[in-house]
């Protein structure tokens, strides 16, 4: 084999971003369900590569001492249970920009059988965890993105 194996990564498809996810035994509770706070990491996990697609680096922004995007809000609506083996997968849309953040709406679904329903807000901030304009050019992406047609 040639090469380095790569992280899964999800897709932009128009408007929205999809993110496969495996359910694994270590997500589940002991009712054999996925655990309710994992549906948090799923999404995360969605952000974070919706981000790294945009060409948005935290790692360099937060190691440049500019600032990193941080979970302001989260609201989970909960509709039917994960469970072991199944293949998810985290569908996120820009809803809102602002100055210093964005709100996104993520759906985690199993094939057409929606799962659960997030709304997200990330704010941007600095070093010193205070709200400040987010970098004009991670804006102009979320807005690029949140401007294509689905097709």
């Amino acid at each position: 084999m040639s090469g380095e194996l790569q992280p899964v990564s999800g897709v932009i498809d128009g408007a929205r971003h999809l993110f496969p996810v495996r359910v694994y035994y270590e997500d589940t509770d002991l009712s054999g369900i996925v655990y309710h706070a994992n549906y948090l990491k799923y999404a995360e996990r969605a952000r974070s590569d919706l981000l790294r697609l945009l060409g948005v680096d935290q790692r360099a922004a937060q190691e440049a001492g500019e600032g990193h995007y941080a979970v302001a809000e989260a609201h989970i609506h909960f509709r039917a249970p994960a469970r072991l083996d199944d293949s998810l997968t985290v569908q996120t849309r820009v809803a809102e920009m602002g100055a210093a953040s964005v709100r996104l709406v993520q759906r985690v679904a199993r094939g057409s059988d929606v799962l659960a329903d997030l709304t997200i807000r990330v704010g941007f901030v600095g070093p010193n965890g205070r709200p400040r304009r987010q970098p004009e050019a991670w804006r102009a992406a979320f807005e690029s993105f949140a401007g294509k047609e689905t097709a």
